[in-house]
């Protein structure tokens, strides 16, 4: 599907107002910046991102490693095959189709994501890197959110300040990475080997380089860290401890029926349930997307084992079941966890040179961005904020435009908030509500499996849907 886009007014311009202004541009605003550039008669939008170019996961791009989810998992592909943003679309531009054709490969490496996502990025309109969005208020008088962002320059410094009014908002803001309360004033200083794992190759040659190294957490990321120091250093000599809070090394959930927890029949059954089943039955839901890949627990066992071709061990320690309870420094280049066995009750401490933690992301705090708006948001009773089936905030009934999440629902909308796979039909459904018609026609079923007793099937057009007419420039 593809349609003409008017031009976007100007991000300076405070006469001017948009349809859509996105904050954040990861790969789900990425993805609905796409899609909204494909509605026919074309959307007025404007994307803000305060780095200076698109970047995903940087850190991470190990060598080898590989998406958790196929290709068709791209920005566009599972709403609009045809789009022109499409990963196939890329392999085209560059005339790597036919290598990618007898490559036979589903799961692409990390690196090639990140640069199919760049392609589009550098590619696609209405895209403001660069600009900081600092607050966003309703301004009722004119019935449009009133958006504050700071222009930087190439260094990151305020350049110029700029407001821009919009009908709606999407927040895309992404996670940022977590540091366990006992290890933050270790992480926070200067000069000390405590990483997350979001960093890891920028130190991953002193990490080689040093004596004995630990990891922390047992999801994927921690299981490629291990894998490629343990690869990287002398048999014999390895000095690796790999450590997690889980009970098990354990692998992720990857079965056919499994993975239909990341449909949008499983999305919508899951918004459907009260509040404390939702909150009671996320964490047991947690190997579903912390797992590690079967294939990374298999080369981890086959690298090991491959140490032990001429007698003795490796010098690994791989210990579940185990939390750091408190840490410090020992001399001026040391570091000393303190740990205790969950099951057994036991406590040790562990000396060691460099600690990466590989504890995952939360969501990034949006507080002060939109304390403007806190007047006119409803909370649930934990105190998060109300999100409807169509992923809009839910406001006072005096505010007539709507602010859209990404990746900030996983306690209305379940485990797939953060999911690739989703971002596509996320994006759609953004789109058919802000236009109040139908430009990415969803599927009324996804999963052969039925969450509750009767099937919750998807309206063609969002029933709680805003009509919309396009803005137009003149």
């Amino acid at each position: 599907m593809t349609g003409s886009t008017p031009k976007p007014p100007s991000p300076h311009d405070p006469d001017q107002s948009h349809d859509l202004v996105g904050i954040g541009i990861g790969p789900f605003n990425l993805s609905l910046a796409a899609l909204a550039h494909g509605v026919p008669g074309g959307l007025a939008t404007a994307f803000y991102e305060q780095h200076p170019a698109f970047h995903w996961h940087p850190g991470l791009l190990i060598e080898g490693a590989t998406l958790q989810v196929p290709f068709l998992a791209d920005l566009v592909t599972l709403a609009d095959p045809t789009s022109p943003w499409t990963f196939l679309n890329y392999l085209r531009s560059r005339e790597r189709l036919f290598p990618f054709y007898f490559a036979e490969t589903f799961h692409i490496q990390r690196a090639e994501y990140d640069a199919y996502c760049r392609w589009v990025s550098d590619q696609l309109p209405g895209l403001h890197f660069g600009h900081q969005v600092d607050s966003v208020r309703w301004n009722p008088e004119r019935a449009l959110f009133e958006v504050d962002f700071t222009q930087l320059d190439a260094d990151g410094e305020a350049e110029a300040l700029g407001r821009t009014y919009t009908r709606n908002i999407a927040l895309g803001v992404g996670t940022e990475p977590y540091v366990p309360e006992p290890l933050r004033p270790l992480a926070d200083a200067p000069h000390v080997p405590v990483i997350h794992s979001a960093d890891y190759l920028t130190h991953r040659a002193d990490l080689i380089d040093a004596d004995h190294v630990t990891v922390i957490g047992s999801g994927q990321s921690g299981a490629e860290i291990f894998l490629d120091l343990l690869r990287a250093r002398p048999a014999g000599a390895e000095k690796i401890h790999w450590l997690t809070r889980t009970e098990a090394f354990a692998p992720m959930e990857y079965s056919k029926l499994g993975l239909e927890h990341f449909t949008p029949d499983y999305t919508r059954y899951f918004h459907a349930l009260s509040e404390p089943t939702r909150n009671e039955l996320l964490p047991r839901q947690w190997q579903l997307h912390k797992g590690i890949d079967t294939d990374t627990l298999s080369a981890i066992h086959e690298e090991l084992y491959r140490r032990t071709l001429h007698g003795g061990w490796p010098d690994t320690v791989l210990t579940p079941g185990v939390r750091v309870r408190t840490a410090g420094r020992v001399a001026t280049t040391k570091v000393e966890l303190h740990l205790e066995h969950l099951q057994q009750g036991a406590r040790s401490r562990l000396t060691t040179d460099a600690v990466v933690l590989a504890t995952g992301y939360r969501e990034r705090p949006v507080d002060r961005m939109l304390a403007g708006l806190d007047p006119y948001l409803r909370h649930d009773s934990a105190g998060r904020a109300r999100i409807d089936t169509t992923y809009r905030l839910v406001l006072d009934a005096s505010v007539t435009g709507s602010v859209y999440v990404q990746n900030a629902e996983k306690h209305t909308h379940g485990v797939g908030a953060p999911d690739l796979g989703l971002a596509a039909w996320r994006s759609a459904t953004i789109l058919n509500t802000l236009t109040g018609k139908d430009p990415y026609p969803q599927p009324r079923r996804t999963a052969f499996t039925t969450f509750g007793l009767e099937r919750q099937e998807a309206p063609r057009i969002p029933a709680q849907g805003q009509a919309l007419t396009p803005l137009t420039q003149s």
